[in-house]
């Protein structure tokens, strides 16, 4: 089994509220053929779309699964979403569903909401303005031996979970439910740091969408995106592979789709992705 450093890693309390879906005096949003819809998009509480749906299937833009919080607080919502980690606790501490507890699912860049997972039934208690307390714990992640791989956005339990083993050539092999060529990925792409937020896989291309199983895609699923290096900002470097998983829905916009929070990233080829229709934190987290 890998070895890390998450004895060292400090556990810090980051909070927000759950973030109400907005619009502006314009409420359309153009898709890829230049055509306007009004359609649901991002903040709220998502009741009917939960990790391990498919992502592409919605009727929306940017759907985020769960529950959508930010800090009204720019600097404290910026350490939220650097410091909050995918599997990381999250309870709620005003409301009805005061004391519920649940989980980060990602961290969604632009709109700068963290995701949180809640049962069905904490759900029905919550309401937009309530907020939520997250034991951040993960960044800083290291795994020994491999200190060419940057480990981010992920909780170290979690991290456990994913059953990443070492080959006989000193490759950490990672499950994987599909692997995605550099060229399709879009909107964050250039981004100064891979520490927060997210990336899109761009879907305006149909056969690209079936030939890489995207269609196929469900909210948190692991990828592999070849060729991308993520391990400071997010660019295009030949030879590198980074691991993420998917945290908001396909969208209507030209450069966009799944949003990636990525959680390892490597300038060489030191991380292989194993094929595992499985790979989805709802199955390490013991949800789905």
């Amino acid at each position: 089994m890998i070895k890390t450093n998450k004895d060292k890693l400090v556990i810090q309390s980051v909070q927000g509220q759950i973030s109400s879906p907005a619009t502006s005096n314009n409420p359309y949003r153009i898709d890829q053929e230049g055509l306007a819809h009004i359609l649901p998009a991002t903040g709220g509480i998502c009741y009917n779309v939960k990790v391990g749906d498919s992502c592409m299937k919605w009727v929306g833009d940017h759907i985020e699964p769960g529950v959508s919080i930010k800090n009204d607080n720019t600097p404290d919502n910026k350490a939220l979403m650097l410091l909050a980690c995918i599997g990381n606790e999250a309870q709620v501490i005003t409301g009805n569903a005061k004391g519920a507890k649940g989980f980060v699912t990602g961290m969604h860049g632009g709109v700068d909401h963290t995701l949180i997972y809640f049962g069905d039934e904490d759900l029905e208690n919550m309401a937009i303005g309530d907020t939520i307390l997250v034991k951040a714990y993960g960044q800083g992640l290291a795994i020994e031996g491999y200190e060419d791989i940057k480990c981010m956005n992920i909780d170290p339990r979690l991290f456990e979970k994913l059953n990443i083993k070492e080959n006989s050539k000193g490759i950490l092999e990672v499950p994987v439910v599909t692997e995605i060529p550099a060229y399709l990925m879009g909107s964050g792409v250039g981004g100064a740091t891979a520490f927060s937020g997210d990336y899109d896989i761009m879907t305006g291309d149909k056969n690209a969408n079936e030939k890489f199983g995207i269609n196929k895609l469900r909210f948190g699923d692991l990828v592999l995106l070849k060729d991308c290096d993520n391990t400071n900002g997010r660019q295009y470097l030949e030879g590198s592979i980074s691991i993420g998983v998917i945290v908001h829905s396909d969208c209507i916009k030209s450069g966009h789709g799944p949003g990636v929070t990525v959680i390892m990233s490597c300038k060489t080829s030191k991380i292989k992705g194993v094929i595992d229709e499985e790979a989805n934190i709802g199955n390490y987290l013991g949800i789905l």
